[in-house]
């Protein structure tokens, strides 16, 4: 279950320009570290090294992604950096399925009403987050249609939250 969380546009920007920051030096002093251990350890002076060079960089990568996805994940300096991973993650497994959420849409599904609100809702904050304030130009009218037309059957318009089980009943869902 992931659920949308409050957050100050400008913060999120600064935290995560440090977290980039951080990694993206990291992955510098390692590639530069591994490629001068790799040419001096099994190069040849004066001679072609490219391929330790290459080497240093590739293991500088993998050593760096290690990092960051077993070491750093979970560290509150990365929190905002994380959020914006699993909001976008959980904005893709509902477009995957898009199709099938507005049909069930148009069909007046309670269900895929709360996807698609959860959705607008999650875009919405993507668009803030990120600074993208023309795209959720062209969305707000799709979204005040949705709204009035949950308001009107009765359901809670603010759906912050996402269900994986809802998308799954709508995959399953006679088409």
């Amino acid at each position: 279950m992931f659920e949308i969380q409050p957050m100050d546009a400008v913060t999120f920007r600064r935290e995560t320009r440090r977290s980039t920051i951080i990694i993206a030096a990291l992955f510098l002093v390692l590639a530069m570290l591994f490629s001068t251990a790799a040419v001096a350890l099994f190069g040849e002076p004066g001679g072609d090294n490219l391929r330790f060079n290459v080497g240093g960089v590739f293991a500088a990568l993998l050593l760096t992604a290690g990092l960051l996805r077993g070491r750093f994940w979970s560290q509150s300096w990365m929190a905002p950096a994380v959020y914006s991973w699993r909001l976008k993650r959980n904005l893709m497994s509902v477009t995957n399925v898009m199709h099938q959420v507005t049909a069930a849409v148009e069909k007046d599904d309670p269900t895929a009403m709360k996807v698609l609100r959860f959705y607008h809702l999650g875009l919405t904050q993507m668009h803030e987050l990120d600074g993208n304030s023309s795209d959720h130009a062209q969305l707000h009218r799709e979204v005040e249609q949705l709204k009035e037309r949950m308001q009107a059957l009765g359901l809670d318009t603010q759906q912050t939250r996402l269900d994986p089980a809802w998308l799954e009943a709508l995959k399953q869902a006679p088409r």
